[in-house]
């Protein structure tokens, strides 16, 4: 029995009786719980912390969000935590999809589908629509075959006899031939990563729509083997003019089979499980929605990293790599993005901004700007972050600006006030 839990960034989970279940509190099975343990555990051990242990019945989640299915049949769905107390899961929902469609560069006419919005599901039901989606319009169009080279033994000649193997043939063999033909047919590695992802959607969803439309896809490709292995076959994933009409399809196949994007995480239990740490999906989501907010002279580089802190022995030493840098002409700006409420009312607590981001942002101005310019950093906005802080001066001529990024409309507010000529609306 599949059990449907939605939570949010930070919430708690626990095995005890929950009164009254919210997006921040939340009961799960005893061996879900043992499972999510063991999992956090292999995070640890590669750098990443997906939740933190509070107690023996407690469980706090970091600040990841996506899907998580574990083996006894329990998905969680982890929304973001963008606004108050007051988020609906219909709009966290709707901004994750959004966030998620944008980052991992899908074509806009996919990204921008009405469906986006009202498709209200859960992330990985929307993941499988979409596959799905893209897939019969690949079928449509026609999958892709090629020559594979056969080797075998018939009573009969049929393509070209393989002379060396013919002459080694075993006494009483001599009347089979030894032959070597090309097959024209679909096992291809394209192929075998779509039908390995289709046959997961099979066994996965639950809506009656996906579940018929996968069942439909599955018996056109019933030809064509599943992928042994998906790392390889992914690597010989052709980008030929020939097999265009595949690459739409490819981002919704990399997800379904955890050969996922490089901000995301999965582990060793095949069910659609799907994370993503919020810094770099915000980031990402920062980047292409500032793209078509920059004049025609200006170019955005997206986490350079040429300088570093110092040089040690002549080599340098703790590479300084900033998530943003915008060039326009001979003049450049520094953005960071920090996912992180700010409270613009908190002065006594310096706005919640960390000391250390402030430093990290010095360190970037003196390397990447020589000691003068404009640098930023972005927060998402919020009810307590409306409008930019008043600047922040390291000196008379470098200065921080930090700026609330709208989730909604994918811009900054009021960045103009920076004197930021590379974007269009200065």
């Amino acid at each position: 029995m599949r059990t449907e839990i939605t939570v949010r960034e930070y919430a708690r989970l626990t095995t005890q009786d929950v009164p009254n279940p919210s997006l921040d509190r939340a009961q799960i099975s005893i061996s879900a719980f043992d499972w999510l343990c063991s999992l956090s555990s292999t995070f640890r051990r590669s750098g990443a912390a997906l939740l933190q242990v509070d107690g023996r019945q407690w469980l706090k989640l970091d600040n990841y969000v996506g899907v998580i299915e574990t083996p006894c049949g329990t998905r969680l769905e982890i929304l973001p935590k963008h606004v108050d107390s007051a988020d609906s899961v219909y709009q966290s929902r709707s901004l994750l999809r959004r966030m998620i469609a944008t980052s991992i560069d899908l074509p806009v006419r996919v990204a921008d589908e009405t469906s986006l919005e009202l498709f209200d599901a859960p992330l990985s039901e929307w993941v499988i629509k979409q596959f799905l989606k893209s897939l019969d319009q690949l079928v449509k169009r026609g999958i892709r075959s090629e020559y594979v080279r056969v080797e075998s033994t018939e009573r009969f000649l049929r393509g070209q006899l393989d002379v060396a193997r013919q002459l080694r043939q075993p006494p009483g063999q001599q009347h089979f031939f030894a032959l070597r033909n090309d097959v024209f047919v679909p096992d291809r590695p394209e192929n075998r990563l779509l039908t390995c992802a289709l046959d997961l959607v099979c066994n996965r969803t639950q809506l009656p729509e996906s579940w018929r439309l996968a069942h439909e896809l599955k018996l056109l490709l019933h030809e064509v083997p599943q992928s042994q292995d998906i790392d390889a076959d992914f690597k010989r994933w052709r980008k030929d003019r020939l097999t265009a009409h595949y690459q739409h399809v490819r981002p919704w196949c990399e997800l379904i089979l955890y050969r996922q994007m490089p901000f995301s995480l999965a582990s060793q239990w095949r069910g659609i499980s799907m994370l993503f740490p919020m810094e770099k999906l915000f980031e990402r989501y920062v980047v292409a929605a500032l793209r078509p907010l920059l004049c025609s002279n200006a170019r955005i580089v997206a986490q350079p990293g040429r300088e570093s802190l110092c040089l040690h022995e002549n080599k340098p030493m703790f590479q300084l790599q900033p998530d943003i840098l915008i060039v326009q002409d001979d003049r450049r700006w520094l953005l960071d993005t920090k996912w992180k409420r700010l409270d613009q009312t908190d002065r006594g607590s310096n706005y919640q901004i960390s000391q250390s981001d402030f430093y990290q942002m010095y360190a970037y101005g003196q390397k990447y700007l020589d000691g003068a310019g404009d640098m930023a950093l972005v927060y998402p906005r919020h009810a307590s972050f409306e409008r930019p802080l008043p600047v922040f001066s390291f000196d008379h001529q470098l200065c921080l600006w930090a700026l609330p990024f709208d989730l909604d409309l994918a811009t900054i507010r009021h960045g103009e006030i920076a004197g930021w000529t590379f974007l269009k609306s200065a």
